[in-house]
């Protein structure tokens, strides 16, 4: 067995974590049945092919001192750095039927879903959970997927989700070299390049933490996005047509993504207006988190994310202009790049070492609500069709992990030819939570409508 230091990112994930805070994302996956049993058998079946998979092995344990397996499996100058921090390593006693989880028949799989949201994963085991959820009419049945944030982002979560899915071609990972390791002590030959390195991450940061307090001015959110935590969740989806998608950006311009951001800015206005908070005037900042991994790696394990910060113009009441807008700073966004500006926050995690991580936890998570007002996420997932038991999965809707002292979390996925949208909410804040998922369509046509297509 070998143990795997946890990335910097993903430490600070496992520490910022509080039992009204759980730092999991999700996937509820509905899949076509025609059998009463179907949701048994699946959960079955995820059992079963759940232990032939490493990656759900994987249990995170605190380090306080590098013990022999750690010493043994990581380079002398990392060995510091894992002072206070946290491993993933295979669990020697992993049962996968303390993670798959067959639920009473519900005919409200949402409402399931954000009860199950709510509990925390449990620490001493591999930081994950599948729950199988029969539908009362016996013509479908969900599967929640649970996967803990320092253990697996979207794309991760992704790849271990696939692999307890019924069989299909998928190209092999290329594999990637591994760094050679090296010494505790730097070559001195390579002391000018290291100090040049070194004073360039100092001006990332501060350039970055001048972005963060910009950000932060004249601003004006509602009072709808943010909250006290209740430890409560709710959750909602709505799907659209992508073809609907691509018509409105062939006509008016920019990215799929853009119009989908564009989407979300004006379901939350109309959301906002019917339940009478008002939307004039509003413009809440959105985290768009950025994958920095590098496509078919072997390496897939650890968060590699940076992020754009933008405001939504909720409080414009032409769509057109909220696409505009949405557009231009997205595209200013791209010029700067992903290293830059106050969407670069989770880069600063690198810079941290792990006894700061696990001390600076709670103020990190404070700090959010600061940061950014919603979360609004991308999560990619393949065109091919997904199987379990031979029942095909019709829905898919992302969840993402609920920020402290924020109400509202986005999370969108393009899946055969459809745009899953998955909220989740803090059900006292957020009681009415389908009313702003339905917004979505009645948003879509309205963009239809003002391209005239």
């Amino acid at each position: 067995m070998t143990s795997d230091l946890l990335a910097p990112l993903d430490l600070a994930f496992w520490n910022i974590e509080s039992a009204r805070h759980p730092m999991h994302l999700g996937a509820l996956g509905v899949f076509a049945c025609n059998s009463p049993t179907a949701g048994a058998h699946a959960a079955d079946l995820l059992a079963g092919r759940a232990a032939a998979v490493p990656g759900l092995r994987m249990r995170i344990r605190d380090v306080w001192l590098p013990d022999g397996l750690l010493r043994r499996a990581l380079p002398a100058a990392r060995l510091p750095l894992a002072l206070g921090g946290a491993a993933r390593e295979p669990a020697p006693d992993f049962d996968p039927l303390d993670h798959v989880r067959l639920q009473a028949p519900t005919a409200d799989f949402h409402a399931a879903a954000g009860r199950l949201m709510e509990r925390p994963l449990e620490r001493g085991r591999p930081p994950w959970e599948a729950h199988v959820l029969p539908g009362e009419s016996g013509t479908s049945f969900a599967v929640l997927f649970k996967f803990h944030h320092a253990l697996a982002d979207g794309l991760r979560a992704l790849t271990l989700a696939a692999a307890v899915m019924d069989p299909m071609d998928m190209p092999a990972p290329r594999p990637r070299p591994q760094a050679p390791a090296r010494g505790l002590l730097p070559d001195m030959r390579r002391l000018p390049g290291l100090l040049r390195g070194t004073l360039a991450d100092v001006g990332r940061a501060l350039d970055i933490g001048a972005s963060v307090a910009v950000s932060t001015l004249g601003t004006r959110s509602s009072s709808a996005l943010i909250s006290e935590p209740s430890g409560t969740r709710r959750t909602a989806g709505v799907a659209v047509d992508l073809d609907d998608v691509h018509r409105v950006r062939k006509s008016a311009g920019g990215t799929v993504n853009d119009v989908l951001i564009a989407v979300v800015a004006g379901a939350l206005r109309r959301w906002l207006d019917e339940r009478g908070d008002g939307s004039a005037g509003v413009e809440p900042r959105a985290l768009i988190p950025v994958s920095n991994r590098r496509p078919r790696t072997a390496q897939p394990q650890g968060n590699r994310l940076s992020g754009y910060l933008i405001r939504l113009p909720v409080g414009d009441p032409d769509p057109l202009q909220r696409l505009r807008t949405v557009r231009t700073a997205m595209d200013r966004n791209k010029d700067a790049g992903p290293n830059r500006g106050a969407g670069a926050v989770a880069l600063l995690a690198d810079h941290v070492p792990a006894l700061g991580h696990r001390l600076g936890g709670p103020l990190v998570s404070q700090a959010a609500r600061l940061w950014f007002d919603i979360l609004v996420t991308s999560v990619p997932l393949p065109s091919l069709g997904l199987k379990l038991g031979g029942n095909p999965l019709a829905e898919i809707y992302p969840l993402a992990p609920l920020a402290r002292g924020q109400s509202l979390a986005v999370a969108i996925s393009t899946y055969r030819g459809r745009v899953h949208y998955g909220f989740v909410a803090d059900a006292r804040a957020v009681p009415d939570l389908a009313r702003l998922a339905r917004a979505v369509p009645d948003e879509v046509e309205t963009l239809l409508a003002a391209c005239r297509v």
